[in-house]
């Protein structure tokens, strides 16, 4: 009897340890990050709504969501739009039109290759809801010492000599936290999956998936680099708030993961709620002192994904946009030494001269290089507008 008193304190220490651990954590830092702006109620007033819960008793943020429904929403406002986050009842009018006239094409569409579209129209007047201004903050000046021919990939004119001009969207290695969720033309989808202290976050392009803990346990050790980072997250009320660390300096913040890379000290902090049936409001806010001169954050809609399914991204498979634009440039070097080795000295083609461009992006130039979180895209679609 004596000895299970004795060992009773112990016990008791084990299970209060274990609840502990596994208990979901309550947010108890102050926020740091500018707080939730629900633009899916379009400027309106909240409409009452009650989240449903997991049978743990979080949440519930699962089910197949995208981005498709941000179509029309620049990621920068229009300076004439001043600190105006929500269009006007006719800008809104003209917008809704212009997602009718999407629909009808889209459903329309003849050929193995549809484009996805916008089903349903949003008032926001940018992506960017802070600055106030909407727009991007400056870039450091060291952060353009890193601007490179590889910040845009196949959709540049090169020079393609190595694996490393080109961008990991190129190599079908990733797109990054930020591009893989910004709308381009097609592969929008984003599944969400929860277990008790794990949030699951899969992506259908490039088919990356996220494993966010949710059960208090610390970041990983500095010395240990990720492209997607490390994870953590804790729950604040209705709102997931997930703050990432450890990332590399190897992807960016651009459409399909391209644009002018951030450093490795960048850190993200998302936040989702649920706010309809059919609707989780995502935001997320960029904090890299040694890129941009200010955080900045950007918020959206998410919306179910039409079919409900994420579609397989089988991406090395068939990809030759890497080696075909090597082995161009290499039949550009043989032929720039025999037109000069017959006296005639000409300028190097461009990789887009013949107005297919990069990722079959048919007609279109490569310019000069673009702002930090732009650039074009390296197989198929101009994520610098990821409206079209």
């Amino acid at each position: 009897m004596t000895r299970r008193l004795l060992a009773f304190p112990a016990v008791l220490i084990v299970v209060i340890t274990l609840i502990t651990l596994t208990a979901p954590r309550v947010a108890t830092q102050t926020r740091k990050v500018p707080a939730l702006v629900i633009t899916a109620h379009n400027g309106g007033s909240p409409t009452h709504y009650v989240t449903p819960k997991t049978p743990w008793g979080e949440p519930d943020l699962q089910g197949v969501w995208s981005s498709d429904d941000t179509a029309g929403i620049p990621r920068e406002r229009a300076e004439e739009l001043g600190m105006r986050l929500y269009q006007t009842d006719e800008e809104f009018a003209a917008r809704k039109k212009q997602v009718d006239v999407g629909v009808k094409r889209g459903e329309n569409a003849v050929g193995s290759f549809r484009n996805d579209f916008a089903t349903r129209a949003f008032r926001q007047t940018s992506l960017i809801i802070d600055p106030p201004d909407g727009r991007m903050p400056e870039t450091t000046p060291q952060a353009e010492k890193r601007r490179a021919s590889r910040d845009r990939g196949t959709f540049g004119n090169g020079p393609f000599n190595t694996l490393e001009d080109f961008t990991l969207y190129d190599r079908c290695i990733t797109r990054g936290i930020v591009g893989s969720v910004l709308r381009v033309i097609y592969g929008n989808g984003n599944r969400i999956v929860q277990s008790p202290g794990v949030v699951a976050f899969s992506y259908e392009m490039i088919h990356d998936t996220r494993i966010i803990y949710t059960d208090g346990r610390p970041h990983i050790g500095q010395a240990i680099r990720q492209y997607l980072g490390d994870s953590r997250a804790y729950w604040e009320g209705d709102v997931l708030l997930v703050e990432t660390t450890n990332l590399t300096d190897r992807t960016s913040i651009g459409g399909n993961g391209n644009g002018l890379r951030h450093s490795d000290k960048m850190k993200i902090t998302e936040q989702f709620k649920r706010v309809a049936d059919d609707v989780v409001q995502y935001q997320f806010t960029i904090d890299d002192p040694v890129t941009y001169a200010r955080p900045f954050t950007m918020s959206m809609p998410l919306t179910p994904l039409s079919g409900g399914v994420l579609l397989p991204y089988e991406c090395h498979e068939g990809n030759l946009a890497v080696r075909n634009a090597l082995s161009a440039e290499r039949a550009e070097d043989r032929a720039l030494a025999e037109d000069l080795a017959k006296g005639i000295k000409r300028p190097r083609r461009g990789v887009q001269e013949s107005g297919v461009g990069g990722g079959g992006n048919r007609g279109r130039a490569a310019g000069p290089a673009t702002p930090a979180g732009g650039g074009r895209g390296g197989r198929g679609g101009d994520p610098e507008d990821a409206n079209q």
